[in-house]
């Protein structure tokens, strides 16, 4: 048999399968654990409370399940109650055997969600292990970057580009395709804290109204699935105005974040911090962060600072303004840095230059330290 009537044949009954995804969860469903928005804040683990959590993009592509084991475990000893990892890992041609990915749009064939041991099997491993050690997961279904795959693997399948993949019905379909696949697979998991419509979406150039109907219409379509966990946009947090015309107050992304936020579909608000990418001062970073917390005041919902990061010589100093600003001046629900680092069987987890790894001496400070005050933060 020739190797691409082997592969047609692998895709058609992969896509059947798919249709009839069962949910991993080994319990019975207790949807009174489900976290949720109360206010401005979350109910997690049936408490209101201020949390603190972190980004892993790379542990769901991890091969050795003792490795997922400690992330999780270190995340629990560190008071950590929230993990962002990476929904996604789309290819356009076949990677070596061995490495993970988890839908397959290959040029020439029908696309497949890849249900194997090198597939969503290895997202399970991280669901099963978050429910383990308490941890929290929020997931997104697709980046806007092309790492692993992401809106440009479906432009490369489809032909359409960074901006009218958006309104691309043959897109915009496979996409739900996916998201349904996932969803189905973990609804019953008191694992997942929220799903994400994407990594940091944009639309250079567009009016905010496409990513605005795209976010309506797909959260919808995440609650008509499942009704139950939190659904987030996973954007930036752009503005529209302010700033004095600054880069992230132009809207030139084609996002509007407060008019998003007050979409109904949306649980909470999600914003990230990269001042050096943005070319803005790291001083600034406490002001983005006020800006925020005071939207999400106005529209009553939870506000999250999901991604921040410094490309500096001490992660310490320029961080640690940035954490006080959320814990002594705003109502900022929960914060993320970016990223988690920690040493693995095969070495030392990514490092982009943001990594702070656990066990190190900044590792106190900026996580033991802050998961501690924002843990115990009273509700008020």
């Amino acid at each position: 048999m020739k190797l691409h009537t082997a592969l047609s044949i692998l895709a058609a009954l992969q896509a059947v399968a798919v249709s009839a995804l069962p949910s991993v969860s080994k319990r019975a469903p207790n949807h009174a654990d489900f976290c949720r928005p109360v206010g401005r804040l979350f109910e997690i683990d049936e408490k209101v409370q201020y949390f603190m959590g972190t980004n892993t993009y790379w542990i769901g592509f991890l091969t050795n399940d003792s490795d997922v084991d400690l992330v999780m475990k270190h995340l629990k000893q560190s008071k950590m109650k929230v993990l962002r990892v990476w929904g996604f890992n789309d290819v356009n041609a076949l990677p070596e055997p061995g490495t993970v990915y988890y839908q397959a749009m290959i040029p020439g064939q029908q696309p497949y969600i890849n249900l194997g041991p090198d597939g969503l099997q290895r997202l399970d491993v991280v669901v099963d292990k978050a429910v383990h050690y308490g941890i929290k997961l929020i997931i997104p279904f697709i980046n806007n970057w092309g790492d692993y795959g992401g809106i440009q693997a479906y432009s490369n399948y489809f032909g359409t580009n960074a901006t009218n993949w958006y309104t691309s019905a043959p897109a915009q379909a496979q996409y739900r395709k996916y998201i349904k696949a996932v969803v189905r697979r973990y609804k019953h998991s008191n694992a997942i804290f929220a799903w994400e419509l994407g990594n940091e979406p944009r639309c250079k150039g567009c009016s905010t109204d496409i990513i605005y109907n795209w976010a309506k219409s797909t959260s919808e379509y995440i609650k008509s699935l499942d009704s139950r966990h939190m659904v987030a946009l996973g954007d930036e947090g752009w503005l529209v105005s302010g700033g004095d015309g600054a880069y992230p107050y132009q809207g030139g992304e084609g996002i509007d974040f407060e008019r998003n936020l007050g979409i109904e579909t949306l649980d909470f608000g999600t914003f990230h911090q990269w001042p050096h990418a943005w070319s803005m001062p790291y001083e600034w970073g406490s002001q983005w962060i006020k800006e925020h917390d005071e939207i999400g005041k106005r529209l009553g919902k939870p506000v999250v600072l999901e991604e921040y990061g410094d490309i500096s010589d001490n992660h310490t100093a320029t961080r640690m303004p940035w954490l006080d600003t959320v814990y002594y001046d705003t109502k900022i629900a929960g914060d993320m840095y970016w990223q988690y680092a920690d040493f693995l069987s095969d070495g030392p987890s990514p490092d982009d230059g943001n990594a702070v790894y656990y066990g190190t001496p900044e590792y106190k400070p900026l996580v033991i330290d802050h998961a501690a005050r924002m843990v115990a933060k009273p509700v008020v």
